[in-house]
């Protein structure tokens, strides 16, 4: 049994035990610890926000209505509204299909007419009013169109789809006679490679038809 009177077998000749030894270093830890908070707090406070990038020397500011929203953003001047709309505002459901004006993949609308965007200058349409396929509709709420060529099945791969669709939301706004034909014919420049034509005309002249009920 340990003898309270004896003396501790690591008492150091200057009189400092081992457990004397251990919980004064333990509580100048602790203490170290503590003030060390406050001044990892301040520096955290006076940390500067980082410096905004330096602008890319030939960009030129441009402010773009699309969907509603303004966009303030640098662009190249040569660059455009479909490049502009793809990799600047990262819109990306406008598609690059042969950009050259031929596919229709690019589709938008601009002040409600419908436009190949990449034969445009995105530079042309500062103050216009800009819609692409994600200003449409929403999973939640589609647009009637849209909501057409799912039930007809208007599309394959889907890559020509969002062209399609902006051409025929457009066209219902257009002179358009009442046959299949004259559908063809309004929406000859969009292609579809997979060849969906038929389910597309049949999309379109529910969402007339349904349009001509509503009115009559």
């Amino acid at each position: 049994m340990h003898d309270p009177d004896a003396p501790d077998r690591d008492e150091t000749p200057d009189g400092v035990t081992r457990r004397n030894f251990l919980s004064r270093a333990g509580a100048a830890g602790v203490a170290g610890v503590a003030a060390s908070i406050p001044l990892v707090a301040a520096a955290t406070e006076i940390t500067p926000a980082p410096a905004q990038p330096p602008a890319i020397p030939g960009t030129v500011p441009v402010v773009l209505r699309i969907n509603g929203k303004t966009h303030r953003i640098r662009i190249d001047p040569r660059a455009t509204l479909l490049d502009t709309l793809r990799e600047t505002v990262h819109l990306t459901g406008t598609k690059k299909g042969c950009d050259h004006g031929q596919c229709g993949a690019c589709t938008v609308h601009v002040n409600g007419q419908r436009v190949n965007s990449c034969l445009r200058l995105a530079l042309m349409h500062e103050g216009d009013d800009i819609a692409t396929i994600e200003g449409i509709g929403t999973p939640e709420a589609l647009h009637p169109m849209q909501a057409a060529f799912v039930a007809h099945d208007g599309y394959q791969c889907g890559y020509c789809t969002s062209g399609q669709i902006m051409s025929a939301v457009a066209l219902l706004k257009e002179p358009c006679g009442p046959t299949d034909a004259d559908v063809k014919e309004l929406m000859s420049g969009n292609i579809c490679r997979c060849g969906a034509y038929p389910n597309i005309v049949a999309a379109i002249q529910q969402v007339r038809g349904n349009a001509r009920s509503t009115e009559g």
